[in-house]
């Protein structure tokens, strides 16, 4: 049976990591699996490493990792080297995602051993999805627009923080992937991973936004997807020419 390796990246989250890892943990553990959780911390200022702390010295295999850097692109890679499990992924600490279909990516990698990335999907027309206001449904399906017309990508979904790889997958992915350390760098994973052939399966998920807690500033996020798409295509031409 695998083992999992599961990252959760955080920036000042004292409201919601205590509710957050005891619920994931207390469903996994349910499982009957081998897994390790890594909260990777961007350098909090408020008391979430302290509470972090806490949780591994109660909960068994918990781990935390302070890194200097904000971002989940860098918190994912961090986290990447760091386990050793076979199948590693992330989550977001507000559960968006529904924590019971983690039993079916774990089912979905029982099945079959040739899966290299499971892709969670708000998107898909299985998914069900509560909670979206309406700019963000726009600025979110307008991404995958231009994923889908600048890169010819398959997926439903880019950005549902649900995702998990094979070991092995996530670490030629990462060592392939620019220097880029926020979300983006997740799109650009699962891109790398279709353009090099990888087998891509996708969740359809129950996702529920956390309005209240949210974070998102729609205005920045969509600036930078159109600077890091430019860049991202251009760094690809690069690499194809290169190959040539």
């Amino acid at each position: 049976m695998a083992s999992y390796g599961i990252i959760f990246p955080v920036y000042n989250e004292e409201k919601r990591i205590l509710k957050g890892i005891q619920e994931a943990y207390q469903y996994i553990s349910s499982l009957g699996i081998v897994f390790e959780f890594l909260i990777v911390d961007n350098g909090s200022t408020d008391r979430t490493e302290e509470l972090a702390r806490q949780l591994c010295k109660r909960l068994e295999n918990v781990n935390y990792l302070r890194i200097k850097e904000k971002g989940v692109g860098v918190a994912f890679k961090s986290g990447v080297k760091r386990l050793k499990t076979d199948i590693v992924g992330y989550m977001d600490i507000d559960l968006s995602t529904d924590i019971r279909y983690f039993s079916r990516v774990t089912k979905l990698f029982e099945d079959d051993d040739s899966i290299d990335l499971i892709n969670g999907s708000r998107f898909n027309k299985k998914s069900i999805t509560t909670g979206r206001k309406w700019y963000r449904n726009i600025t979110s399906y307008g991404l995958v627009f231009l994923l889908k017309i600048v890169f010819a990508m398959k997926a439903t979904d880019a950005i549902c923080g649900f995702k998990f790889f094979k070991q092995t997958a996530a670490m030629a992915l990462v060592s392939e992937a620019s220097e880029e350390n926020g979300w983006f760098l997740i799109i650009e994973l699962l891109l790398r991973a279709e353009r090099k052939g990888m087998k891509v399966v996708e969740l359809p998920v129950r996702w529920e936004d956390d309005i209240k807690n949210s974070k998102v500033d729609v205005i920045d996020t969509i600036s930078n997807y159109i600077i890091q798409i430019i860049k991202l295509k251009k760094a690809l031409k690069n690499e194809k020419d290169v190959k040539v």
